[in-house]
């Protein structure tokens, strides 16, 4: 489909997928909400598609948030309420992808675009990004952006971050966890283009089985989660890719996925 808010193009088995409104810092708009999720689909549904990278435009920010003044509307309360949670279903859609995802930071991350980021599977940022939940300095509280925060860092410090509203440079971003990797600016794009590569070399279907399950999984308790898992590796067993994987490792070759 064509995008008015985001560029998404794919090559080399990666989805990238940009919010290209830089002039607003990428902020979300009604319409980058409704694309992104648009995207989502697209690079669920493309057999094509094994790793999907979500970034935003320009130099200055991944996202900075909702755009506060662009969001209006003369919707009826219901419906902008309804509307609101774009973002919370937009997560959901990540999580349920069923492919890696890469959030690609450079400046800020803001409130939802740090949440955005964090509903990602890994974070590679630049060493100029900075991320932070301002909503508390202008009387809000980021609500939906609670999940993928305290999925993603100690939960007291997430709470400390959302009662100051502080900004966290990249650097303390990655010892506190929430970051995967940081990189200076010039080595952004080539250690994402890494990262990509690597995931889209594995096998789609053992990927997208075991990542579902981590995600199934996350909240369960341990004897739940343990009884979720077990099935799980005999039924990955019993996939081609599986019988590929170890007849590739005993031959002393590299295995040729199906992605079945």
């Amino acid at each position: 489909m064509a995008f008015e808010a985001l560029l998404y193009e794919v090559g080399d088995g990666v989805a990238r997928v940009t919010i290209n409104r830089p002039e607003r810092r990428n902020a979300m708009s009604w319409a980058v909400l409704t694309e992104l999720r648009a995207a989502m689909a697209e690079a669920r549904a493309d057999r094509d598609v094994r790793v999907v990278v979500l970034t935003g435009a320009g130099d200055k920010a991944f996202c900075a948030g909702a755009d506060l003044t662009g969001m209006a509307s003369d919707s009826s309360f219901a419906e902008v309420h309804d509307a609101r949670g774009e973002l919370a279903r937009l997560f959901a859609d990540l999580w349920e992808l069923g492919k890696p995802t890469i959030a690609r930071v450079r400046g800020y991350a803001l409130a939802g675009g740090f949440g955005l980021a964090l509903a990602c599977d890994l974070v590679v940022a630049a060493d100029d990004a900075q991320f932070g939940t301002p909503e508390v300095n202008v009387g809000l509280w980021p609500y939906m952006i609670t999940v993928p925060l305290v999925r993603s860092m100690p939960p007291k410090k997430a709470l400390e971050l959302m009662l100051t509203g502080r900004r966290v440079d990249a650097a303390e971003a990655e010892r506190i966890g929430f970051v995967t990797r940081v990189v200076p600016v010039a080595e952004l794009d080539a250690a994402v283009d890494e990262l990509a590569r690597d995931l889209a070399s594995k096998s789609p279907a053992i990927v997208k089985l075991g990542r579902d399950s981590f995600y199934e999984v996350w909240d369960l308790a341990a004897r739940d989660a343990l009884a979720h898992l077990h099935p799980m590796l005999t039924i990955t067993t019993m996939t081609e890719d599986a019988r590929e994987g170890i007849a590739a490792f005993a031959e002393k070759r590299a295995p040729e996925w199906k992605g079945r």
